[in-house]
């Protein structure tokens, strides 16, 4: 590359000789610490309690100082090296910062990651003689007519005045062959992770939302190869019936993928433990095929995902502007990512309060924290809308401090409990999002007000489904091999409940249940216009042909969350409470009193009952026909309770 001096890269191999030593040394140092979790190199990230520091030359011992008085148990540093165009050329200085984090951090017994750009860089000077530009204007994503993907302070925040940023091709393979030499450079310091943020097609900024870029020559002419199809002209943009536009989705999707497998390929060349986290906003919704990352395929190719994963109609889309609705909705996409991740850590990068006047910020970190605990997912909340800081260091220490307490439950596989299976189709939502994911909120939302238990089925996951019941809401675009495998689903005993708009071969399955009428959307629908005089009975037909029963029942108010699942031997529920919550207004749940338990007597004849921020009680069950009933005197947040024997 271009402006890399040879003094430069004498620094970073002098720099890279001693990292490697000190890596070696410390790869014995750190080997009780992975032990602890059960002996896996990796098993430290289903226990992260993460907070965020920029880290600088010198800074590194406050930072670890600084989140281990906090309870802070994964650190994230704010060093980017490939996102800055000037570390990009020279890392040195950046990358002995990053080893210095992971010598203080592995000292005092944590862990750290370092925050990188995926296809964003930006030049400190726009008006300088060199940007990335500049210098090399042929590395850019363009919109179909040409427009470069470079911008100022006015598209984003986290653009200062005077910088050029500027969003790369992942096929200009000059600027590529120099991220991947970085990303082993800061492998090879030591570092536990690699947290890539974004690595997107630039569809996001305001004019480019349905540019469905990159149409730069070097992408135009990978497709091409692909494909045999020209991108600027044999596809009709947003078409999901032409099978052009389906090929372009489906090459940028794989494109993206690529991306990151050749990232952590080139990572754990360096250091064999490394881990790789990508930062995606998108979550289950139609932002996924625009921006070319969908989480569903991801997980397979990385480590873990850290979802910045926002619901809510609220002007800052925080914890205190979310509504009951949002909670619930933001329960299902939680619930959903989980299961694409089998058993790999779910990240949540969310924030829980912006200013808003009626809601102290407090209560908005409770609530953010308890919703993500309920769901499965690691707690982020940093202060406003940024990646570091908290929006009240007391509350956040408190919250961390209790995580850590109860780490055996809240860091520990789950696997769902559920006879009924709805099924996620990611080929549906990349052409047909809004009426899929319409229709699978429904069916979700209508089992969830119920407590009915349900598993998320996946095309990775049908084979393995054992449920009695299996949704597929509006499912549109199937393979061959899923219509054989819900064939052998069907024909094993499973029933097949079909909604609203479905594939032809869906349809004549043997025996499945048709519901052409979209009456889950029809409940999502009054639901999201009011949510408090929705009735989760007002359909009976539609709960009688999706619900089934795992012999544990729960009788609560229908604002009340509740997540069935096992862990090792036992039956856990998790609950979550967001009954009275009102958007902006009120973050304070109204308390539920009287809440019933009943569970056959072989799960157990005690339950232990942990609230959230509370300590632990138990208590015994009363004989019922059905087995064994609970009283919960009351339930405030959330809580988690789980079974044992009387013996123990």
């Amino acid at each position: 590359m271009s402006g890399v001096s040879s003094l430069s890269h004498c620094k970073v191999s002098l720099l890279l000789a001693l990292v490697l030593a000190s890596t070696n040394s410390l790869s014995s140092q750190q080997s009780d610490g992975h032990q602890q979790f059960g002996g896996s190199q990796r098993d430290w990230m289903r226990r992260v309690r993460i907070a965020a520091w920029p880290l600088g030359p010198d800074n590194a011992k406050q930072i670890v100082q600084q989140a281990q008085a906090s309870g802070v148990y994964g650190i994230e540093v704010d060093n980017d090296i490939p996102g800055r165009y000037e570390s990009l050329l020279d890392p040195a200085e950046k990358l002995a910062a990053i080893h210095s984090a992971a010598i203080e951090s592995h000292r005092a017994g944590n862990k750290a990651f370092v925050y990188i750009a995926g296809l964003e860089c930006i030049s400190k000077n726009s008006d300088g003689p060199h940007t990335l530009f500049k210098d090399h204007p042929d590395w850019l994503q363009r919109k179909i007519t040409g427009e470069p993907a470079i911008f100022n302070s006015g598209a984003a925040f986290w653009i200062a005045k005077g910088e050029e940023d500027v969003w790369v091709s992942p096929y200009a393979a000059d600027w590529r062959k120099v991220y991947m030499q970085r990303v082993r450079q800061i492998a090879a310091t030591g570092i536990d992770g690699i947290y890539v943020d974004i690595p997107y097609w630039m569809t996001h900024f305001t004019g480019w939302e349905d540019s469905w870029a990159s149409f730069d020559d070097s992408t135009v002419e990978a497709f091409r190869k692909d494909t045999g199809l020209d991108a600027r002209k044999d596809i009709k943009l947003g078409n999901p019936d032409d099978p052009g536009f389906r090929k372009w989705v489906e090459f940028r999707f794989k494109t993206i993928d690529d991306f990151l497998r050749d990232i952590r390929r080139n990572a754990t060349a360096a250091n064999p433990n490394i881990s790789i986290i990508p930062e995606i906003y998108p979550g289950i919704e139609d932002a996924a095929p625009r921006v070319g990352a969908d989480v569903y395929r991801l997980y397979p190719l990385v480590d873990a995902i850290a979802h910045e994963y926002e619901f809510g109609e609220g002007e800052d889309h925080t914890a205190a502007s979310r509504s009951p609705f949002d909670w619930f909705m933001y329960q299902i996409g939680m619930r959903s990512f989980r299961a694409f991740a089998g058993n790999k850590p779910t990240w949540i990068l969310n924030y829980s309060w912006d200013g808003a006047q009626h809601v102290q910020p407090r209560d908005a970190m409770l609530n953010l924290a308890m919703s993500e605990l309920t769901a499965g997912g690691n707690v982020w909340d940093a202060q406003g809308h940024v990646m570091s800081g908290s929006n009240d260091l007391p509350t956040r220490t408190e919250i961390y401090s209790w995580i850590g307490k109860h780490e055996d439950i809240f860091g520990a596989i789950r696997v769902p409990v559920g006879e009924t299976g709805v099924y996620f189709s990611d080929a549906t939502r990349n052409l047909y999002p809004t009426e899929f994911v319409n229709s699978y909120r429904g069916v979700l939302l209508l089992l969830l007000q119920n407590h009915i238990q349900f598993q998320i089925v996946t095309p990775r996951t049908l084979g393995q489904f054992r449920g009695k019941v299996l949704v597929l809401p509006s499912v549109r675009v199937v393979s061959q091999e899923e219509v054989a495998g819900l064939h052998r689903y069907a024909s094993q005993g499973g029933k097949v409940v079909v909604t609203g708009t479905a594939d032809k071969q869906l349809v004549s399955l043997h025996g499945a249940t048709r519901l052409s009428d979209s009456r889950e959307v029809k409940y999502l629908s009054r639901a999201e216009k009011d949510f408090f005089a929705s009735d989760p009975a007002s359909d009976p037909d539609l709960l009688k042909a999706i619900g089934t029963s795992t012999g544990v029942e729960v009788r609560a108010s229908k604002n009340v969350v509740v997540h069935e699942a096992r862990v090792g031997n036992r039956v856990y529920l998790f609950f979550a409470n967001f009954d009275g919550l009102q958007a902006g207004v009120m973050a304070t749940p109204v308390v539920q009193h009287d809440i019933e338990v009943t569970v056959p007597l072989k799960f157990g004849a005690r339950l232990h009952w942990l609230p959230f921020m509370g300590s632990e009680t138990v208590m015994d069950g009363q004989s019922s026909p059905e087995g064994l009933r609970f009283s919960i005197p009351n339930l405030d947040r959330g809580a988690v309770a789980w079974l044992t024997s009387t013996s123990k």
